[in-house]
């Protein structure tokens, strides 16, 4: 193995805490990866790891050696990606909103895959934090405020969101026609997943933010079981018009008070701030701003 290659073999083992998550990575037996180690430790005159039955975590040496690396492996690609032409490669790992991923990200991936045909992607799902770095994921797509987390984040667009009920639950309690009228109504709640608190509906009444909370007989912390329930007329709702459109479109779903709209969410893709952007992870942040403008969010 070169010595680029031992470089990103050893930044990856500093991330994932481990030599067997950083082997099955780079598609290594761990023995190799232990020994390309090794090897790179005899070669610098120092101790780069501190290696326990649990965990790896780099000496302080290590700490200075990891970032020296990133720098130099971030100009080889910048060096190698400046040529007219040249397309990014390699392994994307990618973290997103489960929302995001069914209802706009997979159906828009074949896109993707005709413009970059060497990426490849590999995609978890999930509403929790996620320690990128660690937990080796190049990119974080999520939508909503974002609390602060030492990641850096780039906007990529703003959703409109809607406010709406089922035609069963209009029939049953009646349709508002004004925010006042929603004193007489009930929510589907939307529990937050960390605390357990139940989101309130929020409106921009006037050119005001008001929030209001409503009766939830029924309440969730999963979007796809929040628009369910909607659907089942269970209570009022606000969720991303992309989500429902094609609710509202069949008459499913029904949008209400368009003069007192929720406010919207931006949509942003949150990574490392201490590393730099790769090629594979700007084509896809540029990528994904240029399809949220074609979508008109």
């Amino acid at each position: 193995m070169d010595r680029l290659d031992a470089m990103r073999l050893f930044t990856r083992v500093v991330e994932r805490r481990s030599f067997t998550q950083a082997a099955n990575d780079i598609g290594l037996p761990r023995s190799s990866a232990t020994q390309v180690i090794h090897q790179l430790e005899r070669r610098l005159g120092v101790r780069l790891l501190q290696r326990t039955t649990r965990v790896v975590r780099p000496t302080l040496d290590g700490e200075a050696y990891y970032r020296r690396c990133l720098a130099i492996l971030q100009d080889v690609e910048d060096a190698e990606g400046a040529f007219a032409g040249t397309k990014p490669k390699g392994m994307l790992r990618i973290e997103v909103q489960g929302t995001l991923a069914r209802h706009f990200l997979m159906p828009n991936l074949p896109k993707f895959f005709t413009e970059y045909p060497e990426v490849e992607i590999s995609m978890s799902e999930s509403d929790r934090w996620v320690d990128l770095v660690h937990e080796g994921v190049d990119c974080a797509l999520r939508w909503g405020e974002l609390a602060d987390s030492g990641l850096v984040a780039r906007r990529l667009a703003v959703l409109k969101r809607i406010t709406c009920a089922a035609p069963s639950y209009l029939k049953r309690f009646g349709r508002p026609k004004s925010f006042a009228d929603l004193a007489r109504h009930q929510v589907v709640g939307l529990r937050r997943f960390t605390s357990g608190e139940l989101e309130p509906l929020r409106f921009v009444v006037d050119g005001k933010l008001q929030d209001l909370s409503l009766p939830a007989p029924f309440s969730v912390t999963g979007p796809e079981s929040y628009i369910a329930a909607t659907r089942l007329g269970l209570g009022i709702a606000q969720m991303p018009r992309f989500h429902i459109a094609d609710d509202l479109a069949r008459g499913s779903l029904v949008a209400l008070l368009p003069d007192s709209p929720p406010p919207s969410a931006p949509v942003s893709l949150m990574y490392a701030q201490n590393r730099q952007l790769t090629p594979r992870v700007r084509a896809f942040s540029d990528w994904l701003a240029q399809e949220f403008r074609k979508a008109g969010s």
